[in-house]
């Protein structure tokens, strides 16, 4: 997997750590990466740290990801944004789907 996930001592939060880049090659990586094993998550944090680059695609997998597990996940988060990625994502309005830290 070209991106890491780490669950929370409890099992209910689920944060996922992406690289450099967050783009159609992560397609398939970022569903698993939210799909498997989330019984018991009820909060995911999105952490884009390390992102310098995103395309319109890696938009279209986070409202993929919030609108298929918002029926048992209740926040959503994208967090450690760099300035340039937060443009994106506000340019978006992602700021009013997701809790951007």
């Amino acid at each position: 997997m070209s991106l890491d996930r780490k669950f929370s001592a409890d099992g209910k939060e689920l944060t996922i750590h992406l690289g450099q880049k967050f783009d159609f090659e992560k397609v398939r990586d970022f569903r698993l990466a939210y799909s498997e094993g989330i019984e018991e998550v009820n909060s995911i944090i999105i952490n884009l740290q390390k992102t310098e680059y995103m395309d319109s695609s890696a938009l279209g997998m986070l409202l993929n990801m919030q609108k298929s597990l918002s029926s048992t996940v209740t926040t959503f988060k994208i967090s450690h944004c760099q300035s340039q990625v937060i443009k994106i994502l506000k340019i978006a309005r992602f700021d009013k789907k997701f809790v951007i830290e």
